[in-house]
């Protein structure tokens, strides 16, 4: 248990120095399957609002793959530096796709229920469940979907189960580069890496948040589910009811 590892030379092997960012921490903690869990309560983490943000973009393989062939034969054959390449069809270029990020929420009072774009179910950040979700980004822009948690009614959360599910579209977790980000009050941001190829998967349970006799511990979990949001909560105990739920056209 305890810290993940530390991105430091990570960036620095990849020619970046790490980032300073004003009023956070200099370096990033990421939780992988060997350093799974961080505490924040003992970063002094554990008030205030802590943000969790999803971030994707498409990869881009295929045209990493055609660029490093034409480099290969480029150096067979120089002449074809002044030629214009033929692009040949690889399959739809662009993946039809819409991540949401959610979260499951249980408190110490027993109350329990779901944060999710899928029913308008926003949550709340000032009063039960002290989850907020911002809004809902169908088309994977750099900012992303964001949630917010109020961590100044810690005593009050017992577990938060965040994750991520393709509402619409095919399901592409496997050419879906999906990193979840933490911002905590204090100390370093906490990375997750949705990096493992589960291609017909549809729910990914990203962290689990639980409050255990005051310490505040954020678990890595990363795992893929080939259904929604119920069997996510079968394999977690949640115990709540489901129906199927659509969204508002844009």
């Amino acid at each position: 248990m305890g810290w993940g590892k530390v991105s430091f030379f990570d960036n620095w092997r990849r020619g970046g120095a790490p980032k300073f960012e004003a009023g956070g921490a200099s370096y990033v903690v990421e939780l992988t399957k060997r350093n799974p869990v961080v505490s924040l309560t003992k970063q002094g983490a554990a008030s205030g609002h802590l943000r969790v943000n999803l971030s994707w973009q498409m990869r881009t393989t295929d045209i990493g793959m055609r660029g490093s062939q034409r480099g290969g034969s480029l150096l067979r054959n120089p002449g074809r530096l002044f030629k214009p390449e033929v692009v040949q069809a690889q399959g739809p270029a662009v993946v039809k796709i819409d991540l949401d990020l959610a979260c499951l929420y249980e408190l110490k009072d027993g109350t329990k229920g779901v944060v999710q774009p899928l029913g308008n179910f926003l949550g709340d950040i000032n009063a039960a469940p002290y989850v907020k979700l911002s809004g809902d980004d169908r088309f994977g822009s750099p900012s992303g979907e964001t949630l917010y948690i109020n961590l100044d009614h810690r005593d009050e959360i017992k577990r938060l189960l965040i994750f991520v599910y393709i509402y619409d579209g095919t399901p592409a977790f496997d050419r879906t580069h999906a990193v979840v980000t933490l911002y905590p009050s204090n100390g370093p941001r906490v990375e997750i890496g949705l990096d493992e190829r589960a291609p017909q998967a549809r729910s990914c349970a990203i962290f689990m948040l639980e409050n255990n006799k005051g310490d505040l511990t954020v678990r890595r979990e990363v795992k893929y589910v080939y259904g929604f949001q119920s069997e996510l909560d079968r394999l977690y105990g949640w115990g709540l009811q489901w129906g199927r739920g659509y969204k508002s056209k844009v």
